[in-house]
């Protein structure tokens, strides 16, 4: 019997000099390059995923305390599988099967029914579509509400970004964001403040150098067009821009200190439609109505010298 991809069926897309590789668990982005360049800390084919490296998060992205929420005057209690901080963890749909709904040349559809399960008793239909064009890949993602009822919904993705063989130490970043959450030691929310006068204020373009970063941040700056663009650059002339729609109002960015796999060679770019713990505070959590629908897209622009 032929032996069976942890990650299932790749499923490529190709335009001009990009490519990109979605795996069917999950639903995620395994790789992403352009030209010889690959710009996604990822993952082999013959490999199961590490530390969430461009999985789907939802119903939920980041923690939820316990494991334990309250919606709509019911209390619900989901699994535990961060077990240190005692938190639930991105969602229910990373080790999924999703199914490809549709596939370009350039583009492909993956969807996933998420039915009813203890801690999250609600009908979720989600549908992530990637797509390359010449000015690099867009992930554009779906929520539908086919329960009966109004259900709690929030989302987010986690590709880690290495544009260099590098330590991210000296990788110019740029957060255009005006405020950021701290943390406790389980990783959750503790209070929210300014970036001015931290070490976190990334608005203008510097070195990570020795800063751990493990925060989310809001109040994000948008362009003319409605993204956030966050900016991750060696030179002029190498590096990427990770832009968010008006339907992620959060950005989580992760150095990787706690993971030896990790370890500061790559930076996770997460787009959030919520904050952390949103299942519990509330902030950003979105209510979907029966028949009601969430999208928010986000996308890579890569910058190199040809």
């Amino acid at each position: 019997m032929r032996a069976v991809n942890p990650s299932g069926r790749q499923v490529e897309i190709v335009h001009g000099g990009h490519a990109a590789v979605v795996a069917e668990v999950g639903g995620g982005l395994r790789t992403y390059r352009v030209g010889d360049h690959e710009l996604l800390d990822g993952y082999r084919q013959d490999e199961m995923c590490r530390a969430g490296r461009g999985q789907v998060l939802a119903p939920w992205p980041n923690r939820l305390e316990d494991g334990s929420y309250e919606f709509d005057g019911q209390q619900h209690e989901l699994p535990i599988n961060e077990r240190e901080a005692h938190n639930a963890i991105h969602g229910l749909v990373r080790w999924a099967r999703w199914t490809v709904a549709a596939h370009d040349t350039h583009r492909t559809v993956l969807e996933h029914m998420l039915h009813p399960q203890p801690g999250y008793p609600f009908s979720l239909a989600l549908r992530v579509e990637y797509e390359l064009s010449d000015r690099g890949l867009s992930v554009a993602t779906t929520a539908t509400n086919l329960g009966p009822t109004a259900c709690p919904y929030g989302s987010g993705q986690h590709p880690y970004f290495r544009p260099y063989n590098g330590a991210v130490d000296e990788l110019m970043v740029r957060v255009p964001a005006d405020r950021m959450i701290e943390s406790d030691r389980r990783g959750l929310p503790v209070r929210t403040r300014p970036v001015d006068d931290t070490a976190y204020d990334f608005r203008v373009a510097r070195r990570v150098n020795t800063t751990i970063l493990d925060h989310a941040f809001y109040d994000l700056e948008r362009d003319p067009d409605g993204r956030a663009r966050i900016e991750l650059r060696v030179r002029d002339d190498q590096g990427a821009t990770v832009w968010l729609d008006r339907g992620y109002t959060h950005v989580m960015v992760f150095t990787g200190d706690s993971l030896p796999d990790i370890s500061r060679r790559s930076i996770a770019i997460e787009p959030m439609t919520c904050a952390p713990n949103a299942f519990r505070s509330g902030t950003g959590l979105i209510r979907l109505a029966p028949g009601e629908s969430s999208h928010a897209t986000w996308g890579v622009e890569p910058t190199f010298h040809r």
